[in-house]
């Protein structure tokens, strides 16, 4: 019998590729979102890449009954993945109480009912925002965290502190804390893909909003950083790969192979690239010309950040694999497959 992860968040864009590579390494997969910042139309999706249809209940994991009624109604869940969270840096500069609230009550509401139906682990998602601007890079797990720039890398920081607290109390649960990067690109079947509601937020739907014409030109947050060309550097995901990050994970957990209670791993290219080499690279790629503009900086970016991925490597036998051009054109796909599906 297949064993049953619940993925809560699972028609975002990460948890949706999740999902699916569950899916492929043979789990059960029960899906809980509200649908504030996706679209049901994804469980579909889901199913047409995976050939399996995930369980799906709409549910919002600041609803303490409904989450308890859940575990109830789907007995002999034996781990989580928990993605649900409000996630843009510039919306929680402004609505600071937002993320606070729904994002660290959302992880309280899951621990406090983990023990209750013998929920073996949950893998985390986290983020390279709890590093600041790492005083070295590449940056290890080993790296002091430092006072976030922003209320959503600070809610990543409470959350992954409420985690270690409730284990080290004696909580029967184990967790796994997967720190990402930046996730981009979309399934190759280009039937999955990052779906924003109204204005993106996140570089590559603003990009390729850009170049299919939807947005006139991609604003480029500062040309005035200590970087070889001036703007912000980033560590780059495929997201199919650092969605297999989190398969290996649960088998990690559920496999007994942890070495300590709470383990954490970046989850990462360990390659570092700015925001105006992601540009030239889609236009090699894809041979699309972009209309962009250099614009002053924005509240809660830093400077500069990449993985040193060595452990995660080594321990998960995890690699990130897939090239920036096969990425940057999975995106340009998923983008065409949008406009051809009427969705703009």
């Amino acid at each position: 019998m297949a064993k049953r992860i619940l993925v809560t968040g699972g028609t975002g864009y990460i948890g949706s590729h999740t999902v699916v590579e569950l899916q492929n390494s043979g789990y059960e997969v029960v899906i809980i979102d509200n649908l504030s910042n996706s679209n049901i139309d994804i469980v579909d999706s889901i199913e047409k890449v995976s050939g399996i249809r995930p369980a799906f209940e709409r549910i919002d994991c600041l609803d303490y009954p409904a989450l308890d009624a859940l575990f109830t109604k789907y007995t002999n869940i034996e781990a989580i993945i928990h993605f649900a969270a409000s996630k843009a840096v510039g919306e929680s500069v402004e609505k600071p109480l937002l993320y606070y609230r729904n994002n660290l009550v959302s992880l309280i509401n899951l621990l406090e009912l983990m023990p209750k139906y013998a929920i073996k682990g949950i893998v985390f998602s986290s983020s390279c925002t709890v590093y600041g601007q790492p005083d070295e890079l590449p940056v290890t797990e080993k790296a002091p965290i430092k006072k976030a720039e922003s209320p959503y890398g600070n809610t990543k920081q409470i959350n992954e502190e409420i985690i270690q607290d409730t284990i080290k109390s004696g909580a029967p649960i184990q967790a796994i804390l997967l720190r990402y990067f930046n996730p981009i690109g979309a399934h190759p079947t280009a039937l999955l893909g990052e779906l924003p509601n109204g204005v993106p937020q996140n570089l590559v739907p603003y990009l390729t909003q850009t170049a299919i014409g939807i947005r006139e030109k991609l604003s480029v947050f500062g040309d005035d950083y200590n970087t070889p060309d001036g703007s912000c550097i980033r560590d780059f995901i495929n997201v199919v790969d650092l969605a297999k990050a989190h398969v290996v994970a649960i088998d990690r957990i559920l496999e007994n192979k942890q070495k300590e209670k709470v383990e954490v791993f970046n989850i990462g290219t360990g390659r570092g690239l700015s925001v105006l080499e992601l540009i030239h690279a889609f236009e090699a790629a894809t041979g699309v010309k972009l209309s962009y503009q250099i614009v002053g900086r924005r509240a809660g970016d830093i400077e500069q950040v990449w993985a040193d991925p060595e452990y995660a490597n080594k321990e998960l036998d995890w690699k990130a694999e897939t090239s920036i051009e096969e990425t940057l054109r999975s995106a340009w796909e998923w983008q065409l497959k949008l406009r051809e599906r009427g969705i703009q």
